[in-house]
C-alpha cells in the first residue's frame, strides 16, 4: 500500500512498476472514474514496423538460430530424468 506525502506525491510499488514497465522519470496518466482513479503509463509513441520489415527481421532471427544449432545442436529434453510427470502428480496426491 502506498501513502500520499505532504506534497501529494505517491510512490508506485516496485512490483507494479516492473509489471507496467515504468522507469524513474517516466510520466504517468491519471484518470478519474467515479470516486476512484486509475494510473497508467503515459502512452509512448511506438514506431510500428511494416509487414515486410517484420518478416525480414523474423527470417534473419531464424537463420541466426539455425546457424547456432549447427555449431552446438540442441539436446532433446525428453531423456531419462529418473522421474516422469505422472510421478509428480502422484507425489502431490500422497501428501
Amino acid at each position: 500500500m502506498a501513502k500520499v506525502t505532504s506534497k501529494l506525491q505517491v510512490t508506485v510499488p516496485k512490483a507494479l512498476a516492473i509489471q507496467l514497465g515504468i522507469q524513474p522519470g517516466d510520466e504517468v496518466d491519471w484518470a478519474v472514474s467515479g470516486d476512484s482513479f486509475h494510473v497508467t503509463p503515459a502512452k509512448q509513441r511506438r514506431h510500428v514496423l511494416d509487414l515486410d520489415t517484420r518478416l525480414r527481421l523474423f527470417h534473419e532471427a531464424t537463420d541466426r538460430q539455425r546457424r547456432r544449432e549447427q555449431v552446438a545442436p540442441v539436446k532433446p529434453t525428453g531423456g531419462d530424468r529418473g522421474w516422469s510427470r505422472e510421478d509428480l502428480y502422484d507425489r502431490r496426491r500422497t501428501r
